[in-house]
């Protein structure tokens, strides 16, 4: 009884099953950009605030774009796949941004003599370094108050000009340039390595004077006086640089601005 309601509910009103269509495959480009997408993939934020994101954002989706009906012969699971993979494709790439920052706390946190201090990540329940999970806080902070999320809805809602949501291809040359989604990878610890350089100076002479003086004072624990010295002496520079941390931070994170 209920079943011949809905049909010919559908029947009678087809605007609204090709709305129904188009609305739940946006939903799963949603899921697929939250995935990576900094800010959206993190476990802190309630699920239900996430799902209320999710199908608002469909709704206003859906009256913007004005779906057509979708073709006779396309295949339901595979226009889930490809439109999950369009959605992580495009988190992909500003969570590569922002990695980037994490693997600069890193290497900030060994060698402060930190190694063994890690904490829980509830975002990927894994244990991280306190110096990395600080710095990656801090990125996403930036990155928000900048107006990257803005950024990356932008990108998502463009997508669809490319890449609409009945398409059977993902035209890959166009929705994203491959050169560029590899040098962004491969560059991650290049730019971390960056972020971490004066840390990573000061620790170096750090360690060449500790080096000088158990050559010239071998009774002197060498070993124990470092354990002491590298956290204190990179809180304090870390303290001092971190005003000018914030700001190239920002800029680098502006330099991507032109590819959302």
């Amino acid at each position: 009884m209920i079943e011949n309601v809905l049909t010919g509910f559908v029947k009678t009103f087809p605007e609204i099953n090709t709305a129904l269509g188009a609305g739940f495959l946006i939903m799963v480009r949603i899921f697929g950009l939250k995935r990576f997408a900094p800010g959206l993939n993190r476990k802190e934020v309630p699920t239900l605030a996430k799902m209320t994101f999710a199908i608002t954002f469909t709704i206003m989706l859906v009256g913007m774009l004005k779906p057509q009906a979708p073709p006779v012969d396309a295949s339901l699971i595979y226009l889930i796949i490809i439109n999950y993979i369009c959605g992580c494709l495009i988190g992909y790439i500003a969570y590569c941004i922002l990695v980037a920052v994490d693997a600069g706390g890193d290497m900030i946190n060994t060698q402060m003599g930190m190694s063994s201090a890690m904490v829980l990540d509830p975002t990927s329940s894994t244990q991280v370094s306190i110096m990395g999970k600080f710095l990656g806080l801090m990125g996403l902070l930036i990155f928000i108050n900048i107006g990257g999320l803005y950024w990356i809805l932008n990108a998502f809602i463009r997508s669809f000009e490319i890449f609409p949501v009945y398409a059977t291809s993902l035209p890959l040359e166009q929705l994203i340039n491959k050169e560029y989604l590899v040098t962004i990878t491969s560059n991650i610890l290049y730019v971390g390595l960056q972020f971490a350089s004066p840390i990573l100076i000061a620790t170096l002479g750090q360690d060449i004077i500790l080096g000088i003086i158990s050559k010239t004072a071998p009774q002197i624990n060498v070993f124990q006086l470092s354990f002491l010295f590298k956290p204190v002496m990179g809180a304090a520079l870390l303290t001092f640089i971190m005003p000018l941390l914030f700001n190239v931070v920002n800029e680098y994170f502006l330099s991507f601005a032109n590819i959302f």
